[in-house]
């Protein structure tokens, strides 16, 4: 199990972060994901392996001005 935001899910081996937001069908734009206080930012997305009892945020991008 990992948590992500707060909330328990189900992991899987060889996971990795793009695969964690395909499978919580998140549509958001994240350029940071925050893995036990590890930040993956995007390009690493498709490589990244999520461990194992992880505790996972979600980071959106934010613009302002």
């Amino acid at each position: 199990m990992i948590t992500v935001n707060g909330e328990q899910h189900p992991w899987n081996k060889g996971m990795t972060v793009a695969d964690l937001l395909e499978a919580l069908c998140e549509t958001h734009n994240y350029a940071v994901v925050r893995i036990n206080d590890k930040h993956v930012s995007r390009p690493y997305f498709d490589t990244f392996l999520v461990p194992d009892n992880s505790d996972i945020f979600l980071l959106p991008m934010i613009a302002g001005g």
